[in-house]
Formats: C-alpha cells, structure tokens, sequence
C-alpha cells in the first residue's frame, strides 16, 4: 500500500441535487483513508459541508431541459471555463464525476488530456438517448461505475470498464423522523394566506415537482390543481431540494398561492425539508420522473410518476429515446416507452407515468385515489416496488464504499 501523503487532491464534479448527495457521501468514506486529502471541484451545500473546495456553485448551473440548458448557455460555459481553469492549474491525482453529462463528459476530456484518471459514478443516460457520446465514454472514462443493473450489461457490451456498484439510495436506512418532529420543521404554504399546523393524523400525500427550479415551474401548478381536487381530507407535503435558492425558494413560496384556482376550502400544503422523509410518512405520493422515482421506492410507498418540460423539450426528447436490448421497455398504450427509472429497473410497468400532456390534475386524481384505499392496486404496487428494491440492493459492500475503493485504487493507496 502506497504512503497516504498529505498533498492527495481529487476532483469532484455534481451540478445536481441526487449528486450532491452521493459526492459528500463519498468525501466523507474517502476521508477516512484520505484525511489531508484536497477535495476540490463543482458540488452543492452537502458537498461543501462534507469538505468540497468549491469552484463552481452546484445551484449556479443547474437547469433542466433542452430549451432551458440553451438560454443559460453563457452562465455554463463560463463556469465550465473557470473549473477547466482549476483543473489545468494544479491538476488532481484522479477526478470524479457525478452525472451531469453535458459538463461532465466535456470536463473528461480535458481530464484526460491531463492524464488523470477518471471515475464516473451514476452514468448518464446514454443507453436512453444522446447514444453518439457513447465513443467519449470509451475514450475518456477510466471507469464507469453505474447503479442500475441494467447499466453494467449496456456498458460490458460496449467494450467499457464498468462496475455495477449498487444504488447508493438501497443502503441508505429508512427515515427515523417522527410524523411529530416533521410537523415542527414544516412550514405551512397554504394558498390564500391561511396559516396552519401540518396534521399528523390525517393522511399525508408528497408532491415532489423535481430539484431544479425549471422543472418545478412546469410540474408543481398541475400537482397543487390536483390537491384541491382531492380535497381538504389530505395534508400535502412538498420538499424542498437543497440546490434551490432563497431567491428560488422565494418565488416557490410566492406562486403556490397564484397556481390555485379559488375555493372554500383550500388543501393544506406545507414546505418540508426532508424528502426522504415526507414519502416515508406519505400514503401515497406524486413524483416527477427522476432520481425521487428511485427514493420512493426505497421508501416502500405507493406513486405516481409526472412529468412536464417545454413543448420542445418534450417532442426532441421524445424523438431521441431509444433503448437497447439490455432494456426490456414495454410499451403504453399510446406506443411511449417506459421513463420511469422504477419501471426500467423492473422491465415492466409497476408505477403508472403521467407525462406531458397526460400530466393533468383530473388524471393525476384519478390515478393516485385507488392507492389511497387497501385496493388490489395498491397491494399489486407495493409487491412491484419490494421486487425494485431487491434488485437494487448492494450485496456485502455499500455503494459508495465501492466507489471510493475505486478512487483509492486509481491513487494506489
């Protein structure tokens, strides 16, 4: 084993919310066999608390959508410059790179041009789409190390290294968080003004609208149209993403009393800062298609899975996704595929996908009120989501100790 030496210094790079999380949860193993290491790139507030320098600000890049990445194109290029400017200045002994592909993978290239090793962890969806960057996979990643199983079998075929390390999601023990104690965190956004106490013995329904203030504008009027429908039996809970901004936040707190049409009894709608948590103590909840999809299941509760983006967005999209035969991806009724990463997982439909145009507040009603009652869709759903979870949990060793025996390895420690 080779000396720990107090210079190790490692590159880090997570512009979303699900990247933060697993890059500080990977700081902190690594600190362990690394304890004077300099860890230094692009992450958000967990990272930076878990000991990220941070050149680039997680919440200053990220935006979602085709149309959306294009309007703040000058901001991102910008910062993709000044951490290709820290890069080249003092290059690290070995970088990670979190997802995020439309800077990480340009980002590899000049990494490789360093002749730094790099590992990344949560592939991006090449298998689904964009499939022409497949070759910058195979020319610039030392090794991907991807969390659905799926993945390995996509990347093997395709002449890469790669390693299925579990999902880091799968090790993560369940909530302890009292339904009292998120009462007391919570904060009540009732439209209209009225202030109230979040209830804890009324049952409660998680509207997760997405992580990033784009696709939150897009999927949160139809989820809080869909609360009023259900009506004021129902105590609403809708978490807050860590890489959002107060300013964000703000405008979040501002339009959730001007997307509501008007009523006698408005539903009770309470910020939270827990997303795990929320979905553990929901009856049943609505997810936008992402990374929630996955922490939902883990939580073992019924959901619904929403999506909204830009017309344009949608119909490029839409165009572009075409899955391999490692994917087994039945068809709807209208001839989509599946896009919920529970359903790929299972290669079967076990979590009902409202997308675009169907993500309407009647259809989101009508899906969701069959999982309130102990019906047989209920049951059926929560058997699908204990088979999800099985396929995803890490044997012996956790996820992210897996990655960081990766880094480790790449620094001959």
């Amino acid at each position: 084993m080779a000396e720990i030496t107090a210079n190790s210094r490692i590159f880090l790079s997570a512009g979303e919310a699900s990247g933060d999380h697993y890059g500080a949860e990977l700081i902190t193993v690594l600190r362990r066999s690394l304890p004077n290491a300099d860890f230094f790139g692009l992450g958000g507030t967990k990272m930076e608390s878990a000991g990220l320098n941070r050149v680039i600000k997680a919440e200053d890049v990220a935006v979602m959508g085709i149309t959306e990445v294009l309007l703040h194109m000058p901001r991102i290029y910008g910062s993709y410059r000044k951490l290709v400017a820290s890069i080249r200045a003092n290059p690290p002994q070995v970088a990670v790179l979190i997802d995020f592909p439309d800077v990480n993978l340009r980002l590899a290239r000049e990494l490789k041009k360093l002749g730094v090793p790099v590992i990344y962890l949560v592939s991006p969806q090449l298998w689904a789409w964009k499939r022409d960057r497949l070759r910058w996979v195979q020319e610039r990643v030392t090794k991907m190390l991807v969390i659905f199983p799926f993945e390995e079998r996509f990347y093997a075929a395709r002449g890469v290294a790669v390693e299925f390390v579990g999902h880091p999601l799968a090790d993560a023990p369940l909530p302890t968080i009292s339904r009292k104690e998120l009462v007391r965190q919570s904060k009540s956004l009732t439209p209209g003004g009225v202030r109230h106490t979040l209830d804890p013995l009324k049952p409660w329904i998680a509207l997760l609208p997405g992580s990033r203030i784009g696709e939150i504008l897009h999927n949160l009027p139809e989820l809080v149209k869909a609360a009023y429908a259900l009506g004021p039996g129902y105590e609403f809970l809708v978490p807050v993403a860590p890489t959002l901004t107060v300013k964000q936040i703000s405008r979040l707190e501002f339009n959730l009393g001007n997307w509501s049409p008007s009523a006698t009894s408005p539903p009770h709608i309470s910020l939270v800062k827990d997303a795990a948590a929320a979905l553990y103590h929901a009856r049943a909840s609505v997810v936008a298609s992402g990374t929630a999809t996955v922490q939902a299941a883990m939580m073992g509760q019924p959901f619904i899975v929403v999506y909204k983006v830009s017309a344009l967005s949608y119909a490029i999209a839409k165009r572009a996704i075409r899955y391999p035969a490692e994917i087994a991806a039945p068809l709807d009724a209208e001839g989509n595929p599946p896009v919920a990463m529970v359903n790929l997982i299972a290669g079967r439909r076990v979590v009902p996908e409202l997308l675009q145009h169907r993500c309407t507040p009647d259809n989101i009603v009508a899906t969701l009120r069959p999982l309130l009652a102990e019906t047989p869709e209920r049951a059926a759903m929560l058997a699908g989501l204990a088979e999800v979870r099985a396929l995803l949990h890490p044997m012996g060793v956790p996820s992210i100790e897996r990655a960081a025996g990766t880094v480790l390895a790449a620094l001959n420690v």
